[in-house]
């Protein structure tokens, strides 16, 4: 049976919307995803620089607790463990107390997906599957099988990926 390796944040889960959220309310701006999903490189670096000064709160107790799920996520990745073994992989480690917490995200959202198939570690090259769906470049640069670079702000401008802009392409591609 193949295999797929699917990052959490940004690809199961809609982790920007909720750092979106968090900044607008930290720094009392109006940022909104669909803008940062434009073309309009200003307000993308602006909004990078305000994020950097302002991310603490990734590493606070909470912030992975109530992430909003991937739209179709749900779906699509119950189909695929019909004719695939699936992972979910994040590099969590990062984030000390989001480990525990995606624990729970995963349990309420994915729970036909147990803990035997979640890996949290701090980097994926040692990550071995016939896919890896993740949305950043250097989880896919490493990886030996087929990537896919799941959209997302941070990364409209890599071209050098196959690129799955939702969970319907995800579904078109595999299934």
């Amino acid at each position: 049976m193949k295999r797929i390796a699917i990052d959490m944040d940004d690809v199961m889960a809609d982790t920007t919307i909720k750092i979106i959220q968090t900044i607008n309310n930290i720094t009392n701006s109006t940022y909104t995803y669909e803008a940062l999903m434009s073309n309009d490189i200003k307000l993308k670096k602006t909004f990078y620089e305000v994020y950097l000064e302002n991310n603490s709160f990734l590493w606070q107790p909470g912030f992975f607790t109530d992430l909003p799920v991937k739209e179709g996520a749900i779906e699509v990745i119950k189909d695929l463990t019909k004719s695939y073994e699936i992972f979910v992989v994040s590099a969590a480690t990062e984030f000390p107390n989001s480990l525990s917490e995606k624990l729970e995200w995963m349990k309420k959202h994915f729970p036909f997906i147990t803990w035997h198939n979640i890996v949290f570690c701090g980097h994926k090259h040692m990550i071995q599957a016939d896919y890896l769906i993740d949305d950043h470049e250097r989880n896919l640069v490493t990886f030996t099988g087929t990537p896919l670079l799941f959209s997302a702000p941070h990364n409209l401008h890599i071209n050098s990926y196959e690129r799955v802009n939702s969970w319907l392409d995800v579904k078109s591609k595999l299934l």
